[in-house]
């Protein structure tokens, strides 16, 4: 990808590519950081229901007086995609249920979508990533991102020949946090309360990186994007370093601890005893590639490949991801190249509702990284299978029934309003995909 030239030329004729951005939260203020330095960019309008707060983040990143007077602040996102001096809309809210939304009426305006809000693109990407290609315009995940960075690798594994075993990621994993809460997040992060809000961190956000639901939804966002499957039962979280990766996600038959070959998979940067997993990949992507040939596995050993004992597994792989900082090269390929970073293409993997502890009928589930739910990877046809509510509609709905500890959350177990527009398009996008 070449596209530096394009933005000096751009930035000479004054052709700026023109950024909508919705959510100036952590994201998008690491975005709004490298703004200023990259020539042929504009940020035209931030849409946040604080727009006080979305201009205090320009300031605080870095920005000039003059460069903040020239954006539009505003709280209505669904004008600021309509503006005529938006040429791409970087979704960054976080939140399923408006990001549906918003990526539908950006491209009904024409607008190029990147999609940091990767619960929206779970809970209905293959129909919106339809709608986006019909309508001539790019649906994109955000590079920068983990979802984004995996799928580069699989793209690059395929383009040279190898067939993927295994990609994913790594993070600070142990089964005790499926049910932390906000109320104990800090305690596994080694913060107290009072440290973590002065840094202004959010216990329900950060929560949701701990008890495997982020997890969760980047996995089946890369599966969708790649057609590589979820694993049977859910993620395992299997511990492994950046040296171990070859020899731990290769199949169980043959020495390994996956299911197949071809999946999604998140190793742990700790031990099952708490011990920390040497050279982790806890802020990292990973791709295990197979030797396609006794040639090829012999380049392995004398290029230095990490391999199997076997000699015909190895790992390619990134030990960091920049989140925002690295937005710029989705906004820029869509604007210029025409090209996703990641798209969706089917729906191979959901996030369903799991409960935290034994719930009773009538409590009102408070979603993803709350006190009530996590969510869980299965197969989408399992996820059909079984009724199951995605983790994108379990926020501020009423339970019917009980639902014991260890057994999915099911759209009869709740009552969901069913005239909201996600609901709507989740159904629409479950009868569209869910024989694929």
């Amino acid at each position: 990808m070449f596209i530096y030239q394009d933005l000096l030329a751009r930035a000479d004729a004054q052709n700026p590519v023109r950024v909508g951005l919705i959510g100036a939260g952590k994201f998008g203020s690491m975005f709004l950081s490298q703004v200023p330095t990259t020539p042929g960019l504009r940020v035209a309008a931030i849409a946040d229901l604080r727009p006080h707060h979305a201009r205090a983040a320009c300031a605080e990143v870095g920005w000039a007086d003059d460069l903040i007077e020239a954006v539009a602040f505003t709280d209505n996102a669904m004008a600021m995609i309509a503006r005529d001096d938006v040429d791409v809309v970087v979704e960054a809210t976080g939140n399923p249920v408006v990001g549906v939304a918003h990526a539908r009426h950006a491209i009904r305006e024409g607008r190029h979508i990147v999609m940091v809000n990767v619960e929206a693109d779970v809970l209905a990407g293959p129909l919106l990533a339809e709608e986006a290609r019909r309508a001539g315009v790019v649906y994109s995940m955000a590079y920068g991102d983990q979802p984004a960075l995996t799928c580069e690798l699989v793209e690059w594994a395929r383009s040279c020949g190898f067939s993927v075993v295994a990609a994913g990621k790594g993070t600070k994993y142990l089964p005790a946090y499926h049910a932390s809460t906000p109320d104990t997040v800090w305690d596994h992060y080694g913060l107290t309360p009072a440290q973590a809000k002065e840094a202004g961190m959010n216990p329900q956000m950060f929560n949701s990186f701990l008890d495997g639901t982020k997890s969760a939804l980047e996995m089946a966002a890369i599966a969708n994007a790649t057609g590589l499957a979820a694993p049977p039962d859910g993620l395992a979280f299997p511990p492994a370093g950046m040296d171990d990766l070859s020899h731990v996600l290769r199949p169980a038959a043959e020495g390994g601890q996956l299911s197949a070959k071809g999946q999604v998979e998140v190793v742990s940067s700790l031990e099952r005893d708490g011990r920390p997993v040497f050279r982790d990949l806890r802020w990292g992507v990973y791709v295990v590639i197979e030797a396609p040939n006794d040639y090829a596995a012999a380049c392995f050993r004398q290029y230095g490949m990490n391999t199997d004992a076997t000699g015909r597994y190895s790992a390619m792989y990134k030990p960091f991801h920049l989140i925002g900082l690295e937005l710029n090269v989705s906004i820029l390929s869509a604007a210029i190249l025409g090209l996703p970073t990641g798209a969706t293409m089917g729906f191979e993997g959901d996030v369903v509702s799991m409960p935290k502890r034994d719930l009773k009928a009538g409590e009102v589930l408070d979603g993803e990284g709350g006190f009530t739910v996590w969510g869980k990877l299965l197969p989408a046809r399992t996820s059909l299978e079984r009724g199951a509510l995605p983790i994108g509609l379990a926020h501020g709905v009423t339970l019917k029934t009980d639902v014991p500890m260890g057994q999915p959350i099911t759209w009869a177990d709740v009552t969901v309003d069913e005239t909201l527009e996600a609901v709507r398009v989740r159904r629409e996008m479950e009868t569209r995909f869910g024989d694929a």
